[in-house]
């Protein structure tokens, strides 16, 4: 597979597939400091910041954690990745988020831990451990295991010769999906290998070989500086400004900036969507569109995917409605690639945003299915008058 030939519109529809309204952790420091993007990397200098990488298997068994005990589910299921295999761990992990809502609430970091656990269980071997993975509360297995892949890089020299090729493996590549959250995950390793260093992060990215690639890295980086996976506090977010750094990033940084503002905004709002929908209207000419798909998003994660509770809250985005139902459609195909989720989504919006909405299931289902027969097939799902604009969303005629 060539990753040129796939094009922009896969390269935005993937940028939906991540965290979803997740809690985030409070209390990120404000910083006068703008974003020199020329900025030299200062966590990084002396090695992997602390927590990169940092699962150590112990005896925490499922059965020990209390209700209420998130690091005790992480420990547990990363335990379980780490005797039993990703397979094994995904499956009772999967058992057991439709019944624990303490499961369910931290399930993204989780699977991070089950993913940073198998590929310590496999040796440092990125390819062995996606091929076992699983898409899951927004892929963050294979976050986690970009996240660890770096715990034994020693300088940033070598940060970024491993960056350059650690997601080329035919068994990644096999699928637009594994490709892009191999470079996705990549992202959220720079961030969590430099102690948050934002300029840094996105330097390595822009190193890479393919603008595809450099792009795709960045939507990690701009996902784990305002979704910290351990809840750490990035300097690159204020408390005054919900929509920094997005204005001040160069402009090839600002599509997956805004395509992520919507939970920093949230936060510290109190998750007011009124507020939210206002804010999005205010960001700079170009970008409003790509807030609003954030907002989709967002509401896709806040409502616990449940398309009845989603569309009114798309209503609040007045004419930029269109965009979060796209936004949120992708979000609900990523979250549950069987399409039943974003099925019912596309039957309860108006009539005049279901042609969109197809539009933009059709956009995951390229990144899902490899080759052009999934790809109808999946396609196959929507209305007749519907499928058209599905198939155009993946990118077949």
């Amino acid at each position: 597979m060539t990753r040129t030939r796939l094009g922009i519109a896969l390269l935005v529809a993937a940028a939906i597939l991540g965290v979803a309204a997740i809690a985030l952790a409070g209390g990120h420091g404000d910083s006068d400091d703008g974003p020199h993007e020329g900025h030299t990397m200062t966590a990084a200098t002396g090695g992997a910041h602390p927590v990169a990488g940092q699962f150590k298997p112990d005896e925490t068994l499922l059965a020990d954690c209390p209700a209420d005990n998130q690091r005790c589910y992480e420990q547990a299921f990363g335990n379980l990745a780490y005797n039993k295999g990703p397979k094994r761990a995904i499956a009772e992990f999967d058992e057991t988020l439709a019944t624990n809502d303490a499961v369910r609430g931290n399930c993204h970091r989780i699977v991070h831990m089950i993913g940073s656990a198998s590929l310590a269980r496999f040796d440092g071997d990125v390819a062995q451990a996606f091929a076992l993975g699983s898409a899951t509360c927004w892929s963050g297995y294979y976050h986690g295991i970009l996240e660890r892949a770096f715990a034994e890089v020693s300088s940033p020299a070598e940060v970024k010769a491993v960056s350059r090729t650690i997601c080329d493996d035919p068994d990644i590549e096999r699928t637009t999906f594994l490709l892009y959250q191999c470079v996705h995950g990549l992202g959220h390793g720079l961030m969590i290998y430099s102690g948050y260093d934002l300029p840094w992060a996105l330097e390595i990215c822009d190193a890479l070989a393919e603008d595809w690639d450099q792009t795709s890295c960045t939507g990690g980086v701009f996902m784990e500086n305002i979704s910290s996976s351990y809840g750490i506090d990035s300097k690159w977010v204020r408390d005054d400004d919900p929509l920094y750094p997005c204005p001040a990033m160069k402009e090839r940084h600002k599509l997956y900036c805004y395509l992520m503002v919507t939970s920093r905004i949230n936060e510290l709002n109190g998750f007011d969507w009124k507020q939210t929908a206002a804010a999005c209207g205010t960001v700079e000419s170009g970008w409003a569109s790509t807030c609003f798909e954030s907002y989709g998003r967002d509401a896709s994660g806040w409502t616990l995917e449940e398309p009845a509770k989603i569309a009114p809250l798309c209503e609040l985005a007045g004419r930029h409605e269109t965009s979060c139902v796209y936004g949120a459609v992708r979000d609900l195909a990523s979250f549950d690639p069987s399409g039943k989720r974003a099925t019912r989504l596309c039957s309860v919006v108006a009539r005049e945003f279901r042609e969109r909405c197809w539009n933009g299931y059709g956009t995951i289902v390229a990144t899902l299915h490899p080759g052009v027969a999934a790809q109808r097939k999946a396609c196959d799902s929507a209305p007749a008058g519907y499928r058209a604009a599905c198939r155009l969303g993946a990118g077949i005629s």
